[in-house]
């Protein structure tokens, strides 16, 4: 048997390749849109993707399922799982709990899971070639190393009203029911790691197992004891924000996610036509350098997005296609770089890509305002805003300060004065820059502190007598 990981450190997210070596056949679970790694495993592996399937309507990444299908004739399995208001839209043969996907000696079965969110399934995979019993449990959003899958997620996202309490017991039951009955040997491989926001303390590792969890998971004595209030006050709370383009995320995955099909390479935009396109304000550059580059001189519009890396989980909270349709250019150091971003930037269904610039000399300039912590006081902003989570800013803030994490600051435009000064500031300046970059192409006047609360802190320190 294959089990290969394929995991996106910038949306924390695993999707798995499972191969029946004996039939040369394979399924893929959680896909991404960018489906080349999976078409080039098969390759190298001599196997054909005849399945494809999820654990769940993700909302945190746009699903691969119907694109990889679609590039290779697998066939298609998603949930049936959840009541009439949780199908998918879209064709596929729906599995319930207890049915059974078979790869050769490969048996692959669903269990309903339910907690995270109503439909969700895991598979428990049984290599019968070494085994008469289940060895591997794909768990999806369901269980993770060191944590479980918020069940508050809808509530945050998918307009959903206090159905984090029902998920709550949903999940306690999954684990009293589903979880804790396999042997302790079964190895789990959780769809996402540390930094996800499906959770609120994932740990590192890639894959646990059901003895490891059932002894020293933070819910282990919940469980053990019978506690489900216990149980449920402890996990919902401190979870974090939720970015706000999860609730597309939802909407578009429940649907079915559009089929790109073969995406061209992305071309250099000639300067003269980027200069005209820029002027008319019928593109959108994104500037991909440092904060501090940035903020030295940028295009007039640009959106900031300082870490290419991290291109899907900025350009979701920077860009929201359902209400922007100028398409971006990408600043990149050459093709190969630009189109690695467009395949970050896919999977949130950013597509609209015209191509990219290596360059930005040419182009109409204009330096973002931005404020020291010595001069803050100076200020008399209309809004200062802390765009970090809210578990961060009741941690501590400046005072007077109201809280709105960059991934819902586009979406929450209603809480935004329209007239006067918006001060903005993080932990350190990253996503500030990504915040307000969205909020000046949104119209808003914007002033970034420099160096962000820290550098505030380290003002406030120098200000405090030594010893007090």
């Amino acid at each position: 048997m294959l089990l290969e990981r394929f995991y996106d450190e910038d949306l924390a997210q695993a999707s798995y390749v499972i191969g029946c070596q004996a039939r040369n056949e394979a399924i893929v679970v959680d896909a991404r849109r960018d489906i080349q790694p999976y078409l080039d495993l098969a390759a190298r592996q001599g196997m054909k993707i005849v399945a494809v399937t999820e654990t769940h309507i993700h909302a945190d990444y746009l699903s691969g399922t119907r694109e990889l299908a679609a590039a290779t004739g697998a066939q298609i399995y998603v949930s049936g799982e959840g009541g009439e208001d949780w199908q998918y839209g879209f064709e596929g043969t729906r599995l319930v709990d207890a049915d059974t996907i078979t790869l050769g000696n490969i048996t692959i079965q669903a269990l309903h899971t339910p907690g995270h969110t109503p439909e969700h399934l895991s598979f428990l995979v049984t290599d019968g070639a070494f085994a008469d019993g289940p060895g591997y449990l794909l768990s999806g959003d369901f269980v993770f190393s060191g944590d479980l899958g918020r069940p508050d997620l809808l509530d945050e996202a998918a307009g959903g009203v206090d159905t984090r309490f029902g998920g709550a017991r949903q999940l306690f039951r999954s684990l009293q029911e589903k979880f804790l009955t396999l042997p302790d040997h079964v190895q789990v491989h959780p769809a996402h790691g540390s930094g996800s926001a499906c959770g609120k303390a994932l740990g590192a590792l890639p894959s646990t197992t059901v003895g490891y969890e059932r002894l020293y998971a933070w819910w282990a004595p919940y469980l053990a004891a019978g506690d489900e209030e216990g149980f449920v006050a402890e996990l919902l709370d401190g979870q974090p924000d939720a970015h706000a383009y999860f609730g597309r995320m939802k909407r578009q995955n429940r649907l079915g996610p559009a089929v790109m099909g073969e995406r061209p390479p992305l071309q250099e935009v000639p300067l003269a036509q980027l200069l005209a396109d820029v002027e008319a304000d019928r593109v959108t550059v994104v500037d991909t350098r440092p904060v501090d580059e940035v903020h030295a001189g940028t295009v007039a519009g640009a959106l900031s997005i300082p870490v290419p890396d991290k291109a899907a989980t900025y350009g979701g909270w920077a860009y929201d296609p359902e209400q922007d349709n100028r398409p971006l250019v990408l600043l990149a150091p050459d093709q190969a770089a630009a189109q690695q971003m467009w395949d970050h930037l896919v999977r949130v269904g950013v597509d609209a890509v015209q191509g990219y610039t290596t360059t930005l000399e040419g182009l109409p300039v204009q330096v973002p305002s931005t404020v020291t912590a010595a001069e803050l006081d100076d200020l008399d902003p209309a809004l200062l805003l802390d765009v970090r989570n809210r578990t961060e800013f009741l941690a501590g803030t400046i005072p007077g300060a109201e809280q709105l994490s960059a991934g819902k600051v586009l979406w929450h435009q209603d809480r935004l004065p329209r007239e006067g000064t918006i001060v903005t500031f993080c932990q350190s300046g990253l996503r500030n820059s990504v915040a307000a970059s969205a909020l000046r192409r949104a119209g808003y006047d914007v002033v970034e502190l420099k160096g962000s609360y820290q550098a505030w802190l380290d003002q406030q320190a120098l200000l405090t007598p030594a010893g007090r």
